[in-house]
This record gives C-alpha cells, sequence and structure tokens, in this order.
C-alpha cells in the first residue's frame, strides 16, 4: 500500500538536497543544459561553417577525384555500416515498405483541394498502360536485309512510395518515415508529375529546416504549374520534409537535431539517421537532378543563390542553367543532403532564398524563375524565356564577424558591392554608447547578412563573396580573375 509521505520526510528531502553538491543533485538538468547550448551552437554557426569548411575550389576540375569517377560512383562496401553497401537503385526502381502493395497512383488535378490520401488509391490497369506492355525496339531482320530503325525512346512509369505513377500523370503520394506514434502518425505529402515524353526526374526538396517558408511555396507554385502533357521527364516535390519542425515553428526535429546533417542516414540510428535514411532510400534515389531549397538562418538572409561543388563537373554544368542565380562555390558539409546525393552520382544544388520564418515574394519569385529555366534547359518544359545576363560564380566567401556585442545596426544591404575597409553596418552599446564599425576586409559583394538585431562577439554579420567569374569565363578559363 503506498504510505503518504510525512511532514517529517518532506523536511528530511528539503535538508539533504540542501546540504548535497550540485554535481551530485542535478546531473540530468546539467546535461539538458549542455544539451541545449550545444543545440544553440549548431543554430549560430550552421550556415556559417558551411561557408567556412568548405575545400577551395580546383584549378582543374577535371583532375579532381569527384564522384563522376566510377570509384567514388561505387565505393567499396564498408563492412562497419551494412545500411549503405546497398546498390542505388536507379529511377523507377522501389524498396517495397513492408506489408504494402504496389498499386497505380490516381492521375489528379494538383490544383483541385482534396485531403492527402492515408495511400494511394488502387485503379484496375488498363491493357496496354503499364511499362510491362510498352512498345520495344523493333528486332533487326537477318539475311542482309536494311536494319528497322530502332523506335524513338518513350515514358515509362515510375514506382514511388508503392505507388506505380504512369506516364502522363499528376498526382499526391505520401511518405511516412515511421518514427511517430501510430495512432499519431502524420505522412508528409508528395507531389508527382510525370511526363508523357522521356527526360530525366527532377527532385526538389523544402523545409528540411521546419521554419523555412521560401522554399516550400517555390516548390507549391513550381510544381503545380506543370501539365503531364508537355512535360519531358519527371518531377518530384516534397515541399515540407521537417513535418515535425514545421508545426513548431521550429527549425530543428523534436529531438533537436539538424535533419541537414544526417544524410543518407542509418535505419538504426537517431531520430534524425532514421528521416534522413527512409527519405533518401525512398524518394532521393529516384532523382537524376536535385534542387535542395533553403534560406538563411537564425535571424540572416541570403541573397538568391546556390551553393554547388564546383569541383564535380555535373554539378558545374548543372549550375549554368539557373537563370539570375548567384552561385557559391561551396564543397558542403559532412551529413548535407547534397553532399550525400552527389556521393551517389545524383546532381545536386542548395538553392539558397531569403531568410527563415518569412514568406517573401521576391524570393519566392526568383527561386520559381530559376527552376523553371532550369527544367527548359534540361529539355523538360517549353516556354519562351527572356534570360538575363549571367550572375557571377563566387569561387571564394568568407564571413565577417562582430568584434564586439550589442546592437547590429547595418548601413548596406544585400547584393551590395562593397570595398575592402568600407564600413558595413556598427555594434552599438546600449549601455555606454560606444559604436563599433564594421568594415569589408575585402573587395566583393554581399550575398547573405544578418537582419538587425542584439548579436554577441564572434557573431556572423556579413557574408561577402570575392572571387568571381560569369558562367561564360568560367567555361573558357579555369582561372577566374578576383572582382
Amino acid at each position: 500500500m503506498h504510505r503518504r509521505p510525512t511532514p517529517a520526510s518532506w523536511l528530511l528531502t528539503v535538508a539533504l538536497l540542501l546540504w548535497l553538491p550540485p554535481a551530485v543533485i542535478t546531473p540530468a538538468l546539467a546535461q539538458d543544459e549542455e544539451d541545449l547550448v550545444e543545440a544553440e551552437t549548431i543554430a549560430e554557426d550552421e550556415e556559417v561553417t558551411d561557408i567556412e569548411a568548405s575545400q577551395p575550389r580546383q584549378d582543374d576540375p577535371a583532375a579532381v577525384s569527384t564522384p563522376d569517377s566510377a570509384a567514388e560512383a561505387n565505393p567499396a562496401p564498408d563492412p562497419a555500416r551494412p545500411e549503405q553497401n546497398a546498390t542505388a537503385p536507379t529511377a523507377g526502381d522501389e524498396t517495397p515498405v513492408a506489408g504494402a502493395a504496389k498499386v497505380v497512383a490516381p492521375n489528379i488535378d494538383l490544383k483541385d483541394v482534396a485531403p492527402v490520401p492515408e495511400a494511394p488509391v488502387a485503379e484496375p490497369e488498363a491493357a496496354g498502360t503499364t511499362a510491362d506492355t510498352l512498345p520495344t525496339a523493333t528486332p533487326t531482320v537477318t539475311g542482309g536485309a536494311s536494319p528497322a530503325p530502332a523506335s524513338p525512346p518513350v515514358a515509362t512509369s515510375l514506382t514511388l512510395l508503392n505507388a506505380e505513377v504512369l506516364p502522363g500523370t499528376a498526382t499526391r503520394l505520401v511518405w511516412a518515415p515511421g518514427i511517430q506514434i501510430a495512432g499519431l502518425s502524420q505522412p508528409t505529402p508528395v507531389l508527382v508529375v510525370n511526363g508523357v515524353n522521356p527526360g530525366p526526374t527532377l527532385c526538389l526538396t523544402g523545409a528540411i529546416h521546419g521554419d523555412e517558408l521560401n522554399g516550400i511555396e517555390i516548390v507549391r507554385r513550381t510544381v503545380y504549374d506543370l501539365d503531364p502533357e508537355e512535360l519531358s521527364g519527371r518531377v518530384i516535390g516534397v515541399p515540407i520534409v521537417n513535418l515535425q519542425g514545421f508545426q513548431r515553428g521550429s527549425r530543428y526535429l523534436p529531438d533537436r537535431r539538424d535533419l541537414n546533417r544526417h544524410f543518407p542516414g542509418t535505419p538504426t540510428g537517431s531520430l534524425a539517421d532514421r528521416i534522413a535514411y527512409s527519405l533518401f532510400t525512398q524518394v532521393i534515389k529516384h532523382c537524376d537532378l536535385l534542387v535542395d531549397i533553403h534560406t538563411g538562418s537564425l535571424r540572416r538572409t541570403n541573397l538568391p543563390q546556390l551553393r554547388a561543388d564546383m569541383n564535380v563537373p555535373s554539378v558545374a554544368d548543372l549550375t549554368r542553367g539557373f537563370d539570375r542565380m548567384a552561385v557559391v562555390h561551396s564543397t558542403g558539409a559532412e551529413g548535407m543532403l547534397r553532399t550525400a546525393a552527389v556521393a551517389v552520382g545524383i546532381t545536386a544544388v542548395t538553392l539558397e532564398a531569403g531568410e527563415s520564418l518569412r514568406i517573401q515574394e521576391h524570393q519566392i519569385e526568383a527561386g520559381v524563375h530559376s527552376i523553371n529555366s532550369l527544367m527548359e534547359k534540361q529539355g523538360m518544359i517549353s516556354r519562351m524565356f527572356v534570360w538575363g545576363d549571367p550572375e557571377p560564380v563566387y569561387y571564394n566567401s568568407y564571413w565577417i564577424r562582430s568584434e564586439h556585442g550589442g546592437i547590429l545596426f547595418s548601413d548596406i544591404e544585400l547584393g551590395d558591392r562593397v570595398n575592402k575597409g568600407q564600413i558595413l553596418g556598427y555594434v552599438a552599446d546600449p549601455i555606454t554608447n560606444a559604436q563599433h564599425p564594421i568594415r569589408a576586409i575585402n573587395d566583393g559583394r554581399v550575398i547573405g547578412m544578418a537582419v538587425d538585431q542584439v548579436v554577441m562577439a564572434g557573431f556572423a554579420a556579413y557574408h561577402v563573396g570575392a572571387r568571381a567569374a560569369t558562367p561564360e569565363e568560367t567555361s573558357s578559363d579555369d582561372s577566374p580573375e578576383d572582382q
């Protein structure tokens, strides 16, 4: 029988708590505080370290060992990580989810407002519409007769998330990483458009960080504007990858980890590892091309730009298809989605636009325009484009940090060109009235910056692109001049 504590026992407990040293009575609280400090540290510097830890561009990209080579595209098996030793499936292959049967995805108008289905709705297969009954090339006639002309390539079905998406189909599917309480599970919507003509598979991902709203809208507008009857290839859009973070208005997962540092993930690791593994194996490995859309972090904003490893020839070539979009060379940190994608042979870039927790129309328009220009460049759509002047490629960039704490006031704006020694802003001490200027350390262009706010010493305030060339200069000269 449970005994109710007496007043004497309460007094004894309080006395013990007062007498015992803090190291004995508060280890759990100390650990929680340490974890919170670590999470805040990551939040402050994760976008900054993406640039500061980047390896420089090589003078001769063709001489650099990249995932374009067969050795790195097919690395030797690692006995310690069996989950990464499986061969990456090609577009159209699918790792089935246990207990789920493949069905034909319905062809719907994505603009219709309708609830996301719990599973793709089964439809009877019409004769001659599945991939098994697609026409094949005419066999060669022997006996001296001229060979018959080969049949032109045809669009094929896409098997994704246990559903078969037929050519000429636009549909909604669902992805569930299987990490939530079963009775409270919420699937993540996946938008798919499979064109009537063959072509590459382009994947668009938004809100890997749950507070990045611009990317959600860029994916939505891009995919909903596509007509499968006019599309060559496929477009797979995941507007909100980090659904748990999005619902809480948080950049991170419920375990306070950054999902974009855990790809390609593992099936037996942390929560972030498992979500990353599920997305990577069930969706990302179907991509030929990937554009992962982000914004600035922790009250920072970015000029519309691509982050790309310009040492990889296929990635460098892909960046030339984005109209009016500056390119920043960045090899990428370990665990980032684009880094993991490139490692398995998927041509991937990160698109940065604006700041978190805001919907910014001009940033969204720039993102949608540039992705449409990429699809036109890849032959996926045919539209009239007025191409703008080529934006530069920044092979070197740097963050300028505040040397003092106080309130940051900027004198410049995104996109401004600055000269060495120019004052970019100043930090004002609200108590002593001291004002400390922040100066450019080289000539360049402001491609990212912190919004005016309270900062501490060491806060990364301005991101300046320094070493630049236009795409035309890049293709003809591998040693661009400083600007």
